[in-house]
C-alpha cells in the first residue's frame, strides 16, 4: 500500500513530466547535413517546420545527393529532440525510490 508521501512524490513527477514534454513539445530543434547546405527546424513533437536548402551549393541534378541531405538533416533534428526528451526525462526520474514501480 502506499504512503502519502509516495504518493505525493508520484504526483509531483507526474506534473514534472508533463511540464517537460509540454516544454520540449513547444520548442524547435535544428538539424542539418553537408555542412549547412541542408537545415531543418522541428517541433518537439517531432512536426517539420521548415527545410532550408543553399541551392548554389547543390547540383540541381543529383537529385539522389540532395534527398540524401534532406534524410540526414531531418534525422540530426529528430536526434536532438530523442536526447533532450532522454535529458529531461531522466533528470525528473532519476534518484526515485519506488520499490516495485521501476
Amino acid at each position: 500500500m502506499f504512503n502519502p508521501q509516495m504518493l505525493k512524490q508520484i504526483k509531483k513527477m507526474q506534473d514534472d513530466l508533463k511540464k517537460a514534454q509540454d516544454e520540449i513539445n513547444a520548442s524547435t530543434f535544428y538539424g542539418q547535413a553537408g555542412g549547412s547546405v541542408v537545415q531543418v527546424a522541428v517541433k518537439g513533437t517531432k512536426r517539420v517546420e521548415s527545410v532550408q536548402i543553399k541551392s548554389e551549393e547543390i547540383d540541381l541534378n543529383d537529385i539522389e545527393m540532395l534527398q540524401d541531405l534532406i534524410v540526414a538533416a531531418m534525422n540530426d533534428a529528430f536526434a536532438k529532440v530523442d536526447k533532450e526528451l532522454e535529458e529531461n526525462i531522466g533528470s525528473i526520474t532519476q534518484g526515485m525510490n519506488m520499490p516495485g514501480l521501476f
